[in-house]
Parts: structure tokens; sequence; C-alpha cells
């Protein structure tokens, strides 16, 4: 039988079933007048674009609610503090030692993302664990209000939280998800690895086999998909990730500041007195990063596949805290490992 999507099944739904999905707060902000105008625009825009119905739109967008604490949440994310301060948020031994069991429990599943991918299994587990810290804080908000918020009451950003929200409506078609009941971060992200819709309809895959793309409680397709969207942004096989620079400082900013993407030869670093520690780099190019850590500044070189890290969230502070946390996994696991990597098949 022909199952009907839940944004259609919405148009038959009582309204007092969808007002009591609403968060009953009374500490609600009142959203700034042009939510409403730019929700109604929006609206109007799907309708126009997807053929929506409105009405049905109405009994989806129009039960968003606008959120205040979104807004302050936005304005001050984790990735704005220094590498110091950052970096004991996930370099912990719970975190740890959570990544090593998440390992153990689901080791086939890892190995057969990493044996079709190239992806290391402890670079997979690093991101589940630093994005919900493997699938125990998947966020609490409901997505279409988060999305709405920010698309229509975050003028800096609005544009790319409309499309983000746009892209929302199409994927609860598209998996049968209700709209209204969905849940993930402040900034609309959903599921154990924290995709964003648009990112959830280009790069997830069914890796489970089930016929549907879930990453909301399907562990194996979270890291089938976390591999899949490092392979689809260029992650190299056996590639080195980053080295510790010696020889790096004040005078090489210039390097610094072109930017997280590999740009430079290591031959080019070398003539410049710039060398990595690592003895053993597989890499065509290189960026230079600075961080302020503990001890003082630290620099790294970040090669191809460092910079796939930051495609998945673009701060070379995050990419860094997945490299040094999967490091930490993997002596942690090695203690002992539950699956012989060599043994699995795609």
């Amino acid at each position: 039988m022909q199952r009907t999507p839940p944004l259609r099944r919405l148009l038959t739904a009582p309204l007092l079933l969808l007002t009591a999905l609403l968060p009953a707060s009374p500490l609600l902000a009142s959203p700034p007048p042009e939510f409403e105008q730019e929700r109604r625009a929006f609206i109007q825009e799907m309708a126009q674009k997807h053929g929506f119905d409105q009405d049905l739109l109405q009994r989806t967008v129009g039960q968003a609610v606008y959120q205040q604490r979104i807004i302050d949440a936005i304005t001050r994310p984790a990735e704005a503090r220094p590498w110091r301060d950052y970096r004991p948020i996930f370099l912990t031994k719970n975190r740890i030692d959570g990544g090593a069991a998440f390992w153990r429990k689901h080791a086939e599943i890892l190995a057969r993302a990493e044996r079709t991918y190239g992806v290391p299994a402890e670079i997979i587990v690093a991101i589940i664990g630093v994005e919900t810290n493997y699938g125990g804080n998947t966020g609490s908000w409901r997505v279409v209000d988060a999305l709405a918020t920010l698309g229509f009451a975050y003028p800096r950003r609005a544009d790319f939280f409309r499309k983000e929200l746009e892209s929302f409506l199409l994927l609860t078609q598209e998996e049968e998800l209700d709209p209204l009941t969905v849940r993930g971060s402040y900034a609309g992200a959903i599921g154990l690895p924290q995709f964003i819709p648009s990112s959830y309809r280009a790069y997830s895959v069914d890796f489970s086999g089930d016929g549907q793309r879930n990453l909301l409680t399907s562990v194996e397709d979270a890291i089938g998909s976390v591999a899949a969207y490092l392979h689809r942004h260029n992650w190299q096989r056996g590639g080195s990730i980053t080295s510790r620079a010696s020889g790096a400082g004040e005078q090489h900013q210039s390097f610094v500041d072109a930017g997280m993407k590999p740009s430079f030869t290591l031959a080019e670093l070398e003539r410049a007195g710039i060398r990595p520690v690592d003895s053993e780099v597989i890499t065509s190019l290189s960026s230079l990063i600075r961080l302020e850590g503990a001890d003082g500044v630290e620099y790294w070189l970040g090669f191809d596949n460092f910079y796939a890290i930051t495609r998945y969230n673009r701060s070379n502070l995050y990419a860094m805290a997945v490299v040094q946390l999967s490091e930490e996994i993997r002596r942690s696991y090695a203690t002992r490992p539950a699956f012989d990597l060599s043994r699995a098949t795609p």
C-alpha cells in the first residue's frame, strides 16, 4: 500500500494535535516584526517553486516557533574560542573511552565503511563523537523552529538558513519524516552525524540497505554517510592528514593568511624554512595553520585530508579536534580491538 507523506497527512490532522506539538513555555520571546513577513514570503515561494499546497505549508512552516535562544547560541559558537579552550571540550577521557566502545560495538560496519570509502574508522568515530557524543546528544530543538528562526530573523545568514528550510521540507517528503517532530541542533543539523538538510539530501547513503537514508536512528547509515561525505569531499585513501610544523613563526603569517585550502607544496614550505615534523608525509599540497595552544602558539600543516574534514565544519579547530580525538580513540581501541579490519569486505 502506498504511504501518504507526512506533510500531506498534516492536511487532515486535527488542529488541536498540531497545537499540542508547540513548546508550552511562557518564556518564549516575541519574534521580531520581520519574522512573520519573511514566513509569509517563504510559504508563497515554496508554493510557487515546488507546488506545495499553501494550506499544507501553513500547517508546517506556519507552526514554526521563533526561538530567541537559538539566535543567542549562534552568535557565540564554540569555534570562536582559542584552541586552548576548544580542545578540552572534546579531548576528554569519557569521549575517548566512549569512542573506543563505539568502535568495538560497530567494528564490522566501520570496517566496511573504511574499505568502501577509504576513510579510517577512527576518523568516522571521532566525527560522530565530536558531533553528538556517539548519539548521546543529537539535539533537542525542533528543526522547523531552528531553521525558521534563523531563516526569518537572522539577517546575517538568512539566505543560507532559508535554503536549509527548503531542503528540510523536501527531505521530509523524500524520507517520509514528520516535519513537526524531527529534532536536531540549534542550527538545524540532524541525526547522529549532524547533517544539515542539504547535506542529508546530497551526501547521506543507505548503508544498511533497507531502502531509507535514516540518520536519526540508524548507526549503520550514519557511519556510511560520514565516510561517504568525506569521500565526496576528496578524502585521499592512505593520505596524510596533518603534521606539526617545525620552523614556522610569526614571519610566516602570509602562509597562514592564505587560508584552509592546501595550496603550498612541501618544497615551497621548505624553502621558507617550514618542515613537517612527521617523517613520512603522503600528500601533494599543504596549508599552514596557527593555533593558540595551552603552551603558546602552535603551527601545523594541513593536508588534503585535513581540508576534507573542514568541509564537514569549516573550522581548523573542529578538524584538529577530530584528528586528535581520533588518535586517542585508536590508542584506546588498540588495547582491546573487537574486529580485524583486514578481514572486512565492502
